[in-house]
């Protein structure tokens, strides 16, 4: 079950993201990032890890990410991903 319903607004899935990537990719240290930073060109992010975050998007969030959807555009920074996901949840 995934806790949507707790989270509610743009910001918080903003934070939740920001969290993922900080505790499972950055092992918590989250002093240089910005939300604007590219996470593919900063070696945050690799093909492996883009698969973990589009498994955490989709569970986190009750998502699916279609395939033309896994592009830079989408994922490729805090902003764009926590973007990319208020696109899909809409008003809820």
């Amino acid at each position: 079950m995934n806790d949507f319903a707790a989270i509610g607004t743009s910001g918080s899935i903003h934070v939740s993201v920001r969290n993922f990537i900080v505790e499972n990719f950055l092992f918590g240290d989250s002093d240089e990032l910005t939300d604007g930073d590219s996470l593919l060109a900063n070696g945050v992010l690799d093909s492996t890890g883009v698969v973990e975050l589009i498994g955490f998007l989709e569970e986190r969030f009750d998502i699916v990410v279609d395939d033309h959807e896994m592009v830079p555009e989408n994922l490729d920074s805090i902003a764009r991903i926590a973007g990319f996901v208020q696109e899909k949840v809409g008003p809820r």
